[in-house]
């Protein structure tokens, strides 16, 4: 099952807080609440400083899209994100605190239930080779990207649209033509007994 999205297309939520909203991509299972989801895909608006929500046995990724970006410090986590398009992976277990280095800042969201999916983030600039994988979404974010499932299932994907999928093993073929594309690949496999918090 493939599931294509337009980011202009999602409704924004707002925070309790009213520090900023969140457009909810995706999650796995579809159903699942804020505590017992697989994995679940967002892009966030951050229009002030505060605390980041904890949430225990998640592993989070977070990639700053526009913006000078936030400083994050808390348990675990000293990180300055300001460089555009660079996963920064953390435990979402320990309080982590959110600064923002300018004005309003949008990131790009992964969080990944531990124990029963093993996350990759990529950022991609151009012709790749994505390996099988039973869950993942694609979003393209500048550029024009072609897309080819070893199904056969082609997608074109403009800026700012994407596709993913659940419970179905795919791999992918994608390419763009132009010098500063990006696309942001998300892969999760079945979780190893080894895996540990990502500190």
């Amino acid at each position: 099952m493939v599931r294509r999205f337009d980011v202009s297309a999602l409704p924004a939520t707002p925070w309790k807080n009213g520090g900023g909203s969140t457009l909810e991509v995706a999650r796995w299972p579809a159903a699942a609440g804020i505590e017992d989801f697989d994995w679940r895909v967002s892009i966030a608006t951050i229009a002030a400083s505060g605390p980041f929500s904890v949430f225990p046995g998640v592993d989070r990724s977070i990639t700053l899209l526009e913006g000078e970006g936030v400083q994050l410090q808390g348990e675990g986590v000293a990180h300055r994100l300001a460089a555009p398009l660079e996963p920064f992976a953390f435990a979402g277990d320990g309080a982590v605190d959110c600064r923002l280095l300018g004005g309003a800042s949008r990131d790009f969201n992964v969080m990944s239930r531990r124990g029963r999916v093993r996350p990759q983030v990529r950022v991609l600039r151009g012709a790749s080779e994505l390996p099988v994988a039973p869950h993942g979404l694609l979003l393209a974010w500048r550029g024009d990207w072609s897309t080819t499932a070893m199904q056969g299932s082609d997608h074109v994907l403009r800026a700012g649209q994407g596709l993913w999928w659940a419970d179905a093993d795919c791999a992918w073929s994608v390419a763009c033509e132009e010098a500063d594309g990006a696309l942001l690949a998300v892969q999760w496999q079945p979780a190893a007994a080894s895996d540990t918090p990502t500190r």
